[in-house]
This record gives structure tokens, C-alpha cells and sequence, in this order.
């Protein structure tokens, strides 16, 4: 994860301590407090949903990214290597009609 999710997840969470720590205090009956309390949690619940959702969608994304620039560069390494051996080859070829004129 990157510096920017954790302090994002570091904010989110202290803010719900701050809001169940408020609510607990606060001069309101315990069924107030608890329905209250309730959902704000369910808020954040959701809310960090949302985020664990979206950090895996970005995690897909960069497997994906970094997958297609290694075939990428598998793709060009391998026509290169063709290439090469296609040179060798001709070298070679070369070689052997310049020995067979010699002989000759």
C-alpha cells in the first residue's frame, strides 16, 4: 500500500474512535447513544469498504500495467534474438561460400 492509502486509512479510522469516543461521552440516553453510534460505524463500515474495494481495482490495474509491459519486453527481447540468429545465420552462410570459393 502506498504512503498515501495508510494515512488515508490512519485518518478514517481515528476519526471513527473520535466519533465513538464523542458519542460515549455525550450527555443523551444509552439507546440514543448506541443507535447513534451504530451508525456512524455503519457509515465508516461502508466507507472503508469502498476503499479496500478501490485499492484492490488499483492493485488489479498495476498487475495488469506491470504484466503487459513484461511481454512487452519479452516480445522485443525475443525479435531481437530472432534477429540476431538470423544474422548469425546469414554470417555463417557467408563464411561457407567465401571457404567454398576458396577451395575451388
Amino acid at each position: 500500500m502506498s504512503k498515501k492509502s495508510n494515512h488515508l486509512i490512519a485518518f478514517i479510522a481515528g476519526a471513527a474512535v473520535g466519533a465513538a469516543l464523542g458519542i460515549l461521552y455525550a450527555p443523551d440516553k444509552g439507546v440514543n447513544t448506541r443507535n447513534k453510534l451504530s451508525f456512524q460505524l455503519d457509515k465508516y463500515r461502508a466507507k472503508l469498504k469502498d476503499m479496500i474495494e478501490q485499492l484492490t481495482n488499483e492493485k488489479n490495474t498495476a498487475i495488469t500495467t506491470a504484466k503487459a509491459e513484461g511481454n512487452k519486453v519479452i516480445n522485443e527481447t525475443k525479435n531481437k534474438a530472432e534477429r540476431l540468429l538470423e544474422d548469425v545465420d546469414e554470417l555463417i552462410n557467408q563464411i561457407k561460400n567465401k571457404e567454398k570459393t576458396h577451395e575451388s
